[in-house]
């Protein structure tokens, strides 16, 4: 079966074909990144008139590069929550849109649950049960996943996402947007030993993080060489904050696989891309009693393909949605008791 699959939550317009839920026929994403760069951060009324602008063309190449047409897909996959309600508006209109006309039926896609089967794009994939760490610019989370669609949440960030902080850290020092790929350049030039910085909610008994106290260390280790009139370290300072960030992430995720008996580690979302986290967890994955499963960069960010492959497992349970579908900013999960 074929899936069309829409994914418009946050700043990139994603649209992909998936075949049997595996076999990608098409995967597209249309950037927004240039456009937002100059404000230092994404503007949702601007990233909502891009998507509206670049959907229609983008599924028509999508389309074409699969070489199908509409009438030979078997369903319509859309990402309704959470992100940015207006981007999600205009993914959602534009699926309600052609399973109306066409008749087909339609699908509705939680983005973080789709972050997480990602990794069933790849040649290697775990087995259920296993322990998922989604990292992104909106997100940071731990869930116990049983099943494709049955997953239960550990803990979460009580403040900023780490994606989130890696953008703030790197608009603090002046570096640029997207801060993510900034910063991790930018560490491979720096020593993360020289500057002590915290790691927040480590001493914590839970599976929560927090990156706020981080953020504003960093700021206040600024200010400080500021007053002084020293000059800022830029590359021993992005090392030693991602090396904090890491090592919260890894601490944690390895606590939660010990915690819940699981063998399997994925790590999902756009900070999984990070060289160092992915690194890290490899390297400490070598001789031990789990694996590490983390999907290609292009399969960690945000795209469509993901949202096939979670669209598919939903059409075959029979999870369809109705034309009163609605999108959401924020997903409620069930905790794990």
């Amino acid at each position: 079966m074929k899936i069309l699959a829409i994914e418009t939550s946050c700043d990139e317009t994603a649209v992909a074909i998936l075949e049997d839920g595996r076999k990608i026929l098409a995967n597209l994403v249309a950037s927004q990144e240039e456009l937002h760069r100059r404000y230092g951060g994404i503007v949702p009324e601007l990233a909502s008139r891009k998507h509206m602008e670049v959907i229609l063309p983008l599924a028509q190449e999508a389309l074409k590069k699969a070489n199908v047409t509409l009438k030979e897909i078997d369903a319509i996959s859309v990402t309704n929550g959470p992100g940015l309600i207006g981007s999600l508006v205009i993914g959602v209109s534009f699926a309600k849109s052609i399973s109306f006309a066409q008749g087909i039926p339609l699908v509705a896609v939680d983005h973080i649950n789709a972050h997480f089967l990602a990794v069933f794009l790849e040649e290697k994939t775990p087995d259920f049960p296993f322990v998922a760490l989604v990292v992104s610019g909106g997100h940071t989370a731990l869930f116990l996943v049983k099943d494709y669609l049955e997953y239960f949440l550990l803990g979460q960030t009580r403040d900023d996402a780490c994606g989130e902080a890696f953008d703030k850290v790197a608009k603090l020092l002046g570096l640029g947007y997207p801060g993510g790929r900034i910063i991790s350049r930018l560490a491979e030039q720096g020593n993360p030993k020289l500057i002590p910085l915290p790691r927040p909610m480590l001493d914590k008994n839970n599976f929560d993080f927090s990156f706020s106290g981080l953020k504003t260390a960093v700021a206040n280790y600024v200010n400080d060489l500021k007053r002084k009139g020293l000059p800022i370290p830029i590359h021993d300072l992005c090392a030693a904050f991602e090396e904090a960030v890491v090592e919260v992430l890894v601490t944690k995720a390895l606590s939660a696989l010990s915690a819940t008996g699981c063998q399997n580690l994925v790590v999902a979302g756009g900070v999984a891309a990070n060289k160092r986290l992915r690194a890290a967890l490899q390297k400490l994955a070598q001789g031990k009693d789990f694996r590490v499963f983390i999907p290609r960069p292009e399969f960690c960010t945000d795209n469509a393909a993901m949202i096939g492959v979670c669209g598919y497992h939903k059409f075959l349970r029979g999870e369809f949605a109705d034309l009163e579908l609605d999108v959401y900013a924020r997903s409620q999960f069930k905790r794990l008791s």
